[in-house]
Parts: C-alpha cells; structure tokens; sequence
C-alpha cells in the first residue's frame, strides 16, 4: 500500500471522520430549518367532547382551566353532551424586522464551525496516518537490519568452529558466538513485534487488517530537498477559531434582534357543534354534528416592552464570550507560530544529522570487516569484534533513523503549518 492510497483510505473509513462529517450535513439542515420559518403555520383540528354544559359569563386565563362557550346556565347540572369543534388556522410572520435573517446567519456560521472541524478533524488524521506509515517503514528497515545482523553472526559461528578445530581459538569463542546468536535471534523477534505492532496501529487509522505492505521505502534511501514548495494556505485550527469567533457574532446580532416586534398574520375558519339548542332543550348526539361556521382574518404586532432589559444582559454576556473567543484564536495563532519556529530548527538540525550518517556508517562498516579478518587470523579477541559489530549495528540503524528524524521533522513542519502539501510535493520529487 503506498502513502497516498493509505490517505485515501484512511479518509473514506475512518468512523470518527464519517461522524464529523454527518454533524456537519446536519448542522447544514439548521440553515433550511430557519429558512423555513418563512412558511406559515397551517394547523387543522378537530375534536369531539363529552361534557357537562354548566357555564357562567366573564374572563379567564386560559391555560389552566378548560374554555366553556356558551350563555350562562341557569342551574347545575350534570348531565354530559356531546359538543365538537373543527378549525383550520393560519398563523404567517411574513416580516421578521431582520430576526429571521440574523437567525439564518446564525445557523450558517453554526454549520461552518462544524465543517471547520471536519476539516480540522481530517487534517488531524492524515498526519496521524503519515506517522504511522513512517513508523511501519523504519519498523520494517529495522528488522531488515537484524535480518543482516543474524547473517553475520551465523557466518561468524561457522567461521568460529573452523577455527577451533585447526586450533587457532579457543573453544570458549564457539560458546560466545552462541551466545551472540541467541542474542541477535531475541533482537530480530522483538524487531517483529516492534513491526508488527506499526501495522496494527496504521491498520486501525485505515480501518483495515494487517495484511498489507507498505510500498513507499523510500525514506529511508533519501532525503527530502530542501525547498519546500508552499502555497498560501490557513491552518485548520485558526479556521476553526474563526468561524468560532463568527458564530458568536452572529449568535450577539440574533439576540440583539429578540427586541425588535414580531409581525403576524393570522387568519382561521373553524366550526362548532353543541347538543344544547337556543331554546334550551337538549339532544346530546346533536354535539357531533358542526351547526355554526365562522371565520376570521387579522394582524397582530406584539413588542416586548420590557424585554430590553435582558436582552442587553444577554448581548454583553455573549460579546464577552466573543472577546474570549478573539483572545484564544490569537493564542492558537501565538502557538502554531511559536511551533513553526521550532519545526524549521528541528528539520535543520536532522538535516544536518543526516548528511554525516552515511560517513559513520562507512568507517563502522569498514573497522567491522578488518577486525573480522584480523579475528580470524588469529590477530583480534573476540571482544573487540563483538564491539566492532555493535558499533556497524548501531550506525546501520542510526542511519535509517536519521534519514527518518529528517521526513519526521518535515511533518512536523507541515502539521505547524498546516499546509499538507509540504510533505505530499516530496513524494513525487
């Protein structure tokens, strides 16, 4: 699998980005959701009661006491009769003052936080994925290494038993090879497991298994140049704290406008059935049945009087809310800032690491193959080979390591920056 169908991948499976990315499609809906409020309410209704029909005249709040329509009766009684009602109700607020705008704005602003964090989310997680390639790459090196190691401590075991037996070492260097052996055997299972455990790591960021290769071994071969080629681009984290900083705006102009009047357009059919007639007499079955019809159309402003009061509480609570969002978006921008400086001397100094690597590597490699014929003629001990070969081990690794900290230094450039083509423009170089 090559890096980039690994960031593919990655993006396409991964659950907590398929999360992020529905809350945003869902935050989205909030816009059309205020944008509909531009509709009027249609509200049909029918009922049909059984009840007694005592009733007197006057007013009552109603909410807690169910209306009774109708002249006063002369007596209790308690008798029940069917009544019934049926309504169709419009209520339409074709003119919100800027309400409804302010409210549609603030959805929007709602749903680009949530993009935002998509975003941020994915960004996030294609640098997470990058690592964990490199980390599979310099695992499988690695085990390559011990692979090598293994060979020549199997070479040098053999060698030594020739030795032995024509009597040029002592038997106690056939023990120590051995020894070594078993020793490069543990260094080689453990850089398995080292291996394996990468490949679960990145196989859980590519919601995929483990059989799996990584193709791209490159990075540990070269380096990368040193003109990186960088485009005008934001940092998701400062993207994130602005439209954060925009929806408190948006959420100040909506609660600025709580105070403006509210205009409504109301209009109603409706129709009513009683089992009581004018003239008193009753035939409760009649209640089911409609025998008056009205209508009604009308206009209503209501203003809150007293509203302004708590509304300006609101309005300086959240401004405070928006300073505070102002002042954590410059400490993100003080941070990324901060850490762009040290990313460009950490890639600096493993830069200059690894152009040395290769010259430890040839002098450890060339001590490690005179000593080796010095050994066998009889001119080293063997513990100065053994030291000799943990000193070409050390710089084999150190080399791939170092050709590693470099690729790692450059993400870490372009996770601070936030620019991701960075680290892809190399890949092609």
């Amino acid at each position: 699998m090559s890096l980039l169908n690994a960031l593919q991948q990655s993006e396409s499976n991964y659950p907590a980005l398929k999360s992020k990315s529905l809350e945003a499609d869902a935050a989205k809906k909030d816009i059309a959701i205020s944008k509909n409020t531009l509709l009027p309410n249609v509200d049909a209704i029918y009922q049909a009661d059984l009840a007694t029909y005592n009733n007197i005249t006057g007013m009552t709040y109603p909410g807690s006491v169910f209306p009774i329509t109708g002249p006063a009766s002369a007596t209790n009684s308690y008798q029940p009769v069917y009544g019934s009602a049926g309504s169709l109700s419009l209520a339409w607020q074709p003119y919100t003052f800027g309400q409804r705008n302010a409210q549609v704005s603030s959805s929007r602003t709602g749903a680009n936080i949530k993009v935002a964090e998509y975003q941020n989310e994915v960004f996030k997680q294609k640098i997470a994925v990058i690592n964990a390639y490199l980390d599979l790459v310099f695992a499988d090196a690695v085990l390559s290494v011990y692979h090598e190691n293994m060979s020549r401590v199997g070479s040098n075991l053999r060698q030594s038993r020739v030795l032995t037996i024509s009597g040029l070492r002592p038997g106690v260097d056939t023990a120590l090879f051995l020894s070594e052996y078993a020793k490069a055997t543990i260094d080689l299972l453990n850089a398995r497991k080292n291996l394996l455990s990468q490949k679960i790591t990145l196989s859980e960021l590519l919601v995929s298994d483990t059989a799996f290769i990584a193709t791209d071994t490159f990075f540990i071969a070269r380096l990368p140049s040193e003109k990186y080629k960088t485009t005008p681009v934001v940092h998701s984290l400062i993207s994130l704290s602005q439209a954060r900083i925009d929806y408190g705006y948006a959420k100040e102009d909506v609660l600025k406008k709580t105070w403006y009047p509210k205009l409504t357009l109301w209009g109603t059919t409706f129709a009513r059935g009683s089992g009581i007639h004018q003239d008193g007499s009753i035939n409760s079955t009649d209640g089911l049945s409609f025998s008056r019809y009205n209508y009604g159309v009308g206009l209503q402003v209501a203003f809150p009087l007293l509203k302004f009061s708590e509304t300006r509480i609101q309005q300086a609570q959240q401004n405070l809310i928006v300073k505070s969002d102002i002042e954590r978006a410059q400490q993100v921008k003080l941070q990324l800032s901060k850490q762009q400086e040290t990313a460009d001397a950490t890639l600096q100094s493993a830069l200059s690491i690894a152009k040395e690597t290769p010259t430890q590597l040839m002098a450890a490699r060339y001590a490690f193959k005179a000593l080796e014929v010095r050994y066998n003629t009889g001119l080293m001990n063997f513990a100065d080979l053994m030291q000799a070969q943990y000193n070409l081990i050390k710089a084999e690794i150190d080399l791939k390591k170092s050709y590693m900290d470099v690729w790692k230094a450059l993400l870490y450039k372009t996770a601070v920056t936030g620019d991701l083509n960075i680290f892809l423009n190399e890949l092609t170089q």
